[in-house]
């Protein structure tokens, strides 16, 4: 056994380098050389095989590997177990192609891996049908071990509305699966673990993230009890059938994201944000405050009071108008229209150019709303084509918010769809479209679904390359690294309830970087909870973010308006900082406490939100300690106002808060900053600038 090595940063990743399929024998810091390869050798247990199969990156169940197959194919319908030899590696400094076959089975296995410069790992696998006879593809997944004292196992979830809330819990001698068969990331199940030693926090301790980068059905399963160590395998689940190859043709696995961290969630966090940043189809520039419609008028589509929703918008610092839903024929309500890409000339008699050409003057660019996967039976394009629904016929009667999943693992629907949206583009000046999809799959084939959605969005990216595509389904149910490759903005959730936002949010940041992810300024009174909460709480939840507003403003007085133009402007003063830095989150011991912090690369400015998500059984909250700064270096801080703060009831406030203070990073970390005594759903805004 010799390992191969490559490095990045301060990371280095280790695999063995065998005969077989390669094993990740160690992810993190340098080990240093030179490296004695009989570190990595395990004993052979009693009363076991007496070759034990190792947790390989594709596991081989002829070799004896009783866990989740890493591979499992078929011919006429027999299984065929394949035992792969090496063949060929290609490796540099921080990227590994190996090559394996089995030439009896004739099947062909290429993995490869890569290091970014933050030192997070990208794992690739791909199978190729060397016969003449089809092959079936039935499993195919990578597996990863992770040290074994991560017996703490963290993952995300929920529901629409309330996406991405942690749950975490301890992982003993177990399996644990996380699974979705909805067709889509879900709400419910994203493909995001994270496990570490126990008790990580936020800026402290072990801990690795895995990820499966793919917009579909997904699993993984975290096992602790088949190697007698811990693995964690990411893959697609297959119907039978569903992955069949020709001669020569291949099927790729979604890549997996592998983050370590010896900082806790701080780590892991800006390993994936460095992932998908450097994959992100958008430059370094503003990202533009967007007003959209949805919550404003709904399907409410009067000319007037739109073209007048636009001038407010614009005066209150937006950059982009967003049309949302109903502006295509028959879409009064979601009953009807999906599948009918065109204006509809009962509400737009002069098509759309008269409202893009009133938003254009002032100031704004325009976006508009779609959901191309999706088709009511109460259209034209489901009446001229029944056939191209989604499944067979008795699936065809079952609706989701009243509308059908169109087969875009068909060309001709593709096609039709690329025409149609094509036309939409080029007819119109829209620089943003913001693509929904707002029911689950039923169906099998998954992945032919999947593939044919993300093929469909490439082609129009390719011919509209100006344009920027928003991900969104029923807000955050379809967020991962895998679209986020193709879209430059995700829909975090239909809730904008500021509250609920801050633990929606968080959950999100995990994996995504904060200008990646919407967040709107919404109404007074929340469309989904019915909570009240003034506009300075509202703001700092969107803040930063890629910020919008999303609110009625026809029915906002004078003070109102005046007010917003204000915090959209502070957005603007502080974009650069939140959506090219650091995200860290606070480890305070007070869980109804919100420390939410970004810090710029260079370190030399941060900033602080500092929010209060209950009522507290504690009358002094304690110190907010702020990571991520500079130890050496000091900082002034300052209390930057939204508006009136709402403090609880207090005898007086720490003296920081009534002027700039001065402090090294050292202290502010270590000793942090006396909390203010903050009502529930209320926050403020800090900031840290380097000084001398």
């Amino acid at each position: 056994m010799s390992t191969i090595r490559l490095r990045a940063g301060d990371t280095e990743a280790l695999f063995s380098d065998g005969e077989s399929v390669p094993v990740l024998v160690h992810l993190g810091p340098p080990p240093g050389d030179p490296i004695d390869d009989d570190l990595f050798r395990r004993l052979v247990p009693p009363g076991g095989l007496d070759a034990p199969p190792p947790p390989s990156l594709v596991t081989e169940p002829a070799r004896g590997w009783f866990g989740e197959p890493g591979i499992e194919v078929s011919r006429g319908g027999r299984a065929v177990a394949p035992i792969f030899s090496r063949r060929a590696v290609e490796s540099t400094d921080t990227r590994l192609a190996v090559t394996l076959e089995d030439e009896e089975c004739e099947v062909r296995l290429v993995l490869t891996a890569r290091l970014d410069a933050r030192g997070g790992l990208v794992l690739g696998a791909t199978v190729t049908n060397l016969g003449v006879d089809p092959l079936g593809v039935d499993a195919l997944a990578l597996t990863v071990p992770v040290p074994d004292r991560c017996n703490d196992l963290v993952s995300w979830g929920g529901r629409h509305a309330f996406e991405f809330a942690e749950e975490r819990g301890h992982w003993g001698r177990g399996i644990v699966a996380l699974a979705s068969r909805r067709g889509r990331t879900s709400h419910q199940q994203p493909p995001l673990v994270v496990v570490g030693e126990a008790g990580f926090g936020e800026n402290h301790g072990l801990a690795w993230g895995m990820h499966l980068a793919w917009s579909g059905d997904h699993r993984i399963i975290c096992d602790a009890v088949t190697a007698d160590r811990r693995t964690v395998t990411a893959g697609v689940p297959l119907s039978v059938g569903e992955v069949v190859l020709g001669a020569n043709q291949s099927h790729s696995l979604p890549e997996m994201l592998v983050a370590w961290s010896d900082t806790g969630f701080a780590g892991v966090t800006a390993r994936f944000h460095s992932l998908l940043r450097a994959d992100a189809p958008h430059g370094d520039g503003p990202r533009p405050v967007i007003a959209n419609t949805w919550e404003a008028v709904y399907f409410d589509h009067d000319r007037e009071r739109i073209f007048e929703l636009a001038r407010r918008a614009a005066a209150a610092g937006a950059e982009r108008f967003l049309l949302d839903d109903g502006w295509f024929p028959g879409r009064r309500d979601d009953t009807a229209g999906l599948g009918d890409w065109r204006v509809d000339p009962a509400v737009w008699s002069e098509g759309l150019a008269p409202l893009i050409s009133h938003v254009r003057s002032l100031g704004m660019d325009f976006g508009i709303w779609v959901e191309p996967e999706m088709v009511n039976p109460d259209s034209d394009l489901y009446r001229n084509h029944p056939d191209w629904v989604l499944g067979d016929t008795r699936q065809h009667g079952i609706l989701g918010r009243n509308q059908l999943v169109l087969d875009l693992g068909r060309a001709d629907v593709r096609d039709h769809l690329f025409a149609a949206l094509d036309a939409l583009l080029r007819d119109h000046d829209i620089v943003h479209v913001k693509w929904d999809h707002n029911r689950d799959v039923v169906s099998t084939g998954s992945t032919t679904q999947t593939r044919g959605f993300l093929d469909l969005l490439s082609r129009l990216r390719v011919a509209h390359p100006h344009v920027t595509f928003e991900g969104c389904a029923s807000g955050g149910g379809r967020i991962d690294a895998g679209i986020s490759s193709l879209v430059s903005r995700h829909w975090t959730s239909d809730c904008i309830d500021a509250l609920d936002r801050l633990t929606i949010q968080k959950g999100a940041l995990r994996l995504v970087p904060p200008e990646m992810l919407g967040a709107h300024i919404g109404a007074p009174t929340s469309h989904t909870t019915g909570r009240r909460h003034p506009l300075s709480f509202r703001a700092l939840s969107a803040l930063p973010f890629w910020m919008g507003i999303e609110w009625n403003l026809l029915a906002a007085d004078e003070r109102e308006l005046a007010r917003l133009a204000e915090v959209v402007a502070v957005h603007k003063s502080h974009r650069g900082l939140f959506h090219r830095g650091t995200t860290h989150f606070g480890d305070h011991p007070d869980p109804t406490v919100h420390v939410h912090v970004v810090v710029s690369p260079d370190r030399a400015e941060a900033l602080l939100v500092m929010a209060s998500l209950a009522s507290s059984p504690r009358h002094d909250p304690g110190n907010i300690c702020i990571p991520g700064l500079d130890p050496d270096r000091r900082y002034r801080v300052t209390h930057v106002p939204l508006g009136t703060p709402r403090w609880a009831l207090h005898r007086g406030l720490p003296a920081w808060l009534t002027r700039p203070i001065e402090a090294s990073g050292r202290h502010l970390s270590d000793v942090g900053l006396p909390c203010p005594p903050l009502l529930p759903a209320s926050g403020i805004l800090v900031r840290l600038e380097a000084v001398g």
